[in-house]
C-alpha cells in the first residue's frame, strides 16, 4: 500500500475500521499527554512535535500498531514495556489484544518528561 499522507486524519482513514479504532485511541492517548505537541505526519507515520522536535510516532500494521522511538525505560515501567518491546527502540501492541490504555499514557508521559527534565 502507497503511503503518502498530508494529514494524521487522511493517515487513520487508510486503514480498516478496526485498526482506524486503535489508532484513533492512541492518538487520543498521545494527545491526553501532550496537548500543546504539533500533530503531523513525518516518515509517513502520525508525528507529534513539542518544541520543534518529533517526541513520539505511531504507526498501524497488518496485525499490531507501534509506538517509536521508545527507548529503555526506567526500572519498574521498563518491566511493564518489555513484553511488547520489538526491536531496540519500538513498542509493539497486538491487535488482538486491548490496547493498554494507561501503560501508552505512562510511556509517553516518560517520553515527555526525559525530554523536558520533568518527573522524578
Amino acid at each position: 500500500m502507497a503511503r503518502n499522507f498530508d494529514t494524521v486524519d487522511g493517515y487513520i482513514a487508510s486503514f480498516p475500521p478496526e485498526v482506524r479504532a486503535v489508532l484513533e485511541e492512541l492518538r487520543r492517548l498521545v494527545r491526553g499527554v501532550l496537548p500543546d505537541a504539533v500533530e503531523e505526519i513525518s516518515y509517513e507515520m502520525p508525528t507529534y512535535k513539542v518544541d520543534g522536535k518529533a517526541l513520539v510516532y505511531f504507526a498501524g500494521w497488518k496485525s499490531h500498531v507501534s509506538l517509536y522511538p521508545v527507548p529503555l525505560l526506567d526500572e519498574p515501567l521498563e518491566t511493564e514495556v518489555a513484553p511488547f518491546r520489538s526491536g531496540k527502540d519500538t513498542v509493539r501492541f497486538p491487535l488482538s489484544e486491548t490496547i493498554p490504555d494507561e501503560l501508552v499514557s505512562r510511556i509517553v508521559t516518560a517520553l515527555r518528561d526525559a525530554r523536558t527534565g520533568a518527573g522524578g
